[in-house]
């Protein structure tokens, strides 16, 4: 997520406080209740764009998406703790800029765990505690969210009777079935027969899912 420097200002004014940019490098560490409400919005705002984008293409219902996004960003700027950018974190940041750079040269590929970190020249250990620390999660957590995503992704652009869920789920690397489908089910809220089902050989719901 991102906002215009100028936005992001005036919207800290109304708030109740200074987000204007510093001269020096810092670090905003949200609290724990305000991330994850944060997480929690953005997650509800991708699932309506993917199942429901008829609601997203109402210009008040997005505006209104827009604007509750925009007061949990600036709550979790606003409320967190602040600390100085040290030469570990800044190194953090370098390889965090590596895991991404892997990541989106290698889009609609399945990535693994010792092939990330040989590629970006870090251990597991790092890479966990870099990830953790900027992105909230930890890097397995982040390339199983990746493979469910590519999974629900191919699904939707398969046609029915052509291919089935097993074949889908073990290409990305989902040997227990019975485990996927309710991961599946749980992150999308439909089984993955039934995305399938309406694949681009259904009748619609032909949108698709970044990966």
């Amino acid at each position: 997520m991102s906002l215009p420097v100028e936005e992001m200002v005036a919207a800290g004014a109304v708030a109740g406080c200074d987000l204007t940019p510093p001269k020096r490098h810092l670090i905003f560490a949200p609290t724990p209740f305000l991330i994850t409400r944060l997480q929690r919005l953005h997650a509800v705002v991708g699932y309506l764009a993917i199942e429901a984008p008829q609601i997203i293409a109402n210009p008040g219902a997005a505006r209104g998406l827009e604007q509750t996004l925009t007061e949990a960003l600036i709550d979790c700027l606003g409320q967190g703790e602040i600390c100085e950018d040290r030469t570990a974190q800044r190194r953090h940041a370098t390889i965090l800029q590596r895991f991404r750079r892997v990541i989106e040269g290698n889009a609609g590929e399945t990535i693994y765990m010792p092939e990330l970190c040989a590629a970006i020249g870090v251990s597991t250990r790092t890479l966990r505690s870099v990830c953790q620390e900027q992105l909230g999660i930890g890097p397995k957590r982040y390339l199983l969210l990746r493979r469910m995503f590519l999974a629900r992704k191919a699904l939707r652009e398969s046609t029915p009777g052509m291919t089935t869920v097993t074949e889908i789920a073990t290409r990305f690397g989902f040997w227990d079935l019975g485990r996927f489908a309710v991961a599946y089910r749980s992150l999308f809220f439909e089984t993955p027969s039934a995305t399938l089902r309406r694949g681009s050989g259904g009748l619609h719901d032909v949108e698709q899912v970044a990966a």
